[in-house]
């Protein structure tokens, strides 16, 4: 191995070892603990206690059942605060997970949950390892709320059963699994489900106006479960919680299960990273109650510590996690500023499954069913809908797309279909605001100027342009001299260069000379490399003045006045 390679190779070695080092804990995620670990232990306990409810709820509502969305909020939440990106983000299950895990449960059965959820956190690590970490930032917003408020509405939609005292059918189209459950309610026992969750709702609602400090779910679960215990309401339960964490073990497979599980754990993964990096950049602009931002955070160190609870809670029995932002944003409002509260939060919750589970397993599901669908309520901001509805018919089409195929068809199609159509939208953008102007030649006129025709393309020249100002430069008539001035030509592709080569070669072809101005010098490569220098009669053509390029043009016309005569 010769010198150059032993370099070569070392400093791939140190920048791979420099990338890994990013990726792992350090003294530096606690820096100031001294500090803020009070204000951190009660944001932990305050997180914990509000996780409760929602933990319970969605472990239900993904089919998986409730010890496994509690085993999830531990172990996730514990490994993500740990090896995680952000300071203050919270991870657990959470609904936009729900929405996908449903019908896997439906079509695989709960067994299949551990592994996919392994299968899901090792393609989250691997896109932490890549590096791709900051494509959510080119995400489009209205893609991004289209799909907040599909997710919503299937949250809301998935608590019809437990709302009406069900069982439904778990299926891929959650509206029509919704009515079919909403159908086959049978009184008495709906009219108390019905009952609890109103309950449910009005308490949320008062406590949040009326006593902020005061966890409002976990009031609402404790005062429905009272009820229902007092009165002896005949209503489905929680039912039997573990006493204490399972054993980790490694989830039996054969190929046949991983083969079907590889699109579910893709899609799960795509969810995951999306989930949480939304999550951890909203909570990086956040302010605490002292006004003080939360600080930056790692995008691709927080997909690999996500890939990482994702397959810690899969080998505890549990289900994929990501970043909630529901439980991160009462976490920076309740004063956290380190991984501390993250960790406390997972604590707490483990707490609970050692002490009180007996009395939590008493809780009604429907009380669970109306937090879900005040939660999903309140995910939905009306501020933001409006914003968007109002801005541009292209990005209020692209939210409602969004919106209605997350509904109707699928999580990942609807993300897929939106970022499409925002692609098209931007393009047709692009494109209108691309063209190309004829314009007066500058200066005292001269013989001759008016077989001198003065092209400026302006804007982008890419191929969403390129035909369009192919064909309005091509159509000249009675032009012996073309000035093409490319100086305002912000953006130039390889089809627009090309495009540039067919006009070129098609105005010589009728015996207009060529002459291109203002080549800028982020493009001379490229248009030297698709061969637009060389299409033009002679490599002089070419100029970055346009007074030298009108006075070449007006001796062409003046020589061939002369060869005429």
């Amino acid at each position: 191995m010769t010198a150059d390679q032993v370099t070569a190779s070392g400093g791939g070695t140190g920048t791979a070892a420099r990338r890994i080092t990013r990726l792992l804990p350090s003294p530096q995620d606690y820096a100031g603990l001294g500090v803020t670990w009070r204000p951190d232990l009660l944001a932990g306990i305050t997180v914990g206690i509000v996780a409760l409810p929602l933990a319970l709820a969605f472990g239900v509502s993904s089919g998986v059942g409730a010890p496994a969305g509690l085993i999830t909020a531990i172990v996730a939440g514990l490994v993500a605060a740990v090896m995680g990106g952000s300071p203050v983000q919270v991870s657990g299950p959470t609904g936009a997970m729900v929405v996908v895990l449903a019908p896997v449960v439906a079509v695989h059965g709960v067994g299949s949950v551990a592994l996919l959820s392994l299968m899901a956190g090792l393609l989250v690590c691997a896109l932490g390892f890549s590096g791709l970490g900051r494509a959510v930032a080119f995400i489009p917003w209205p893609v991004v709320e289209g799909f907040t408020l599909g997710i919503a509405a299937i949250i809301f939609l998935q608590q019809v059963p437990l709302g009406t005292g069900t069982s439904g059918t778990p299926g891929h189209n959650t509206l029509l699994a919704a009515v079919e459950a909403a159908a086959g309610a049978a009184a008495p026992t709906v009219l108390l489900t019905l009952a609890l969750v109103a309950a449910v709702a009005v308490v949320m609602v008062l406590v949040q106006k009326l006593f902020r400090a005061i966890p409002a779910s976990l009031l609402a679960v404790l005062l429905a479960t009272a009820a229902a215990e007092i009165l002896q309401l005949d209503v489905p339960r929680i039912g039997p919680l573990p006493h204490s964490l399972p054993a980790p073990s490694f989830p039996t497979f054969d190929l046949a299960s991983l083969g079907g599980l590889a699109m579910p754990a893709v899609a799960v993964a795509f969810l995951a990273a999306i989930e949480s990096l939304l999550s951890a950049r909203v909570a990086a602009g956040m302010a605490g109650p002292d006004g003080r931002p939360t600080g930056p955070y790692s995008p691709d160190r927080e997909l690999t510590g996500q890939g990482l609870a994702s397959i810690a809670a899969g080998l505890f029995g549990g289900m994929p996690a990501t970043g909630a932002i529901a439980r991160t944003a009462v976490n920076v409002r309740s004063g956290a500023r380190t991984r501390l509260a993250a960790a406390v939060h997972a604590a707490v919750l483990l707490g609970i499954t050692y002490l009180p589970s007996g009395m939590v397993s008493r809780v009604p599901l429907a009380a669970l069913g109306g937090v879900l669908m005040v939660t999903a309520v309140r995910m939905v901001s009306r501020r933001t809908i409006t914003a968007i509805l109002r801005s541009t018919r292209a990005d209020a089409a692209v939210f409602v797309l969004t919106a209605i195929i997350t509904v109707t068809f699928d999580l990942i199609v609807a993300i897929q279909i939106g970022l499409a159509a925002a692609a098209l939208f931007a393009l047709r953008k692009f494109a209108s605001l691309s063209g190309v102007q004829r314009e007066e030649i500058p200066g005292p006129p001269a013989e001759g100027d008016g077989h001198i025709a003065v092209f400026r393309l302006d804007g982008a020249m890419f191929f969403g342009a390129a035909e369009r100002i192919l064909q309005e430069i091509s159509q000249v008539k009675d032009v012996q001299v073309a000035i093409v001035r490319l100086s305002q030509l912000r953006m130039l592709d390889a089809t627009g260069a090309h495009a540039l080569v067919e006009v070129i070669s098609a105005l010589e072809l009728r015996g207009i000379t060529v002459l291109l101005k203002g080549v800028r010098p982020d493009h001379l490569a490229l248009v030297t490399n698709v061969g637009v220098i060389r299409s033009l009669r002679h490599h002089k053509h070419l100029f970055e003045r346009l007074d030298d390029a009108v006075e070449h043009a007006r001796s062409h016309v003046l020589r061939n006045a002369a060869a005429s005569a």
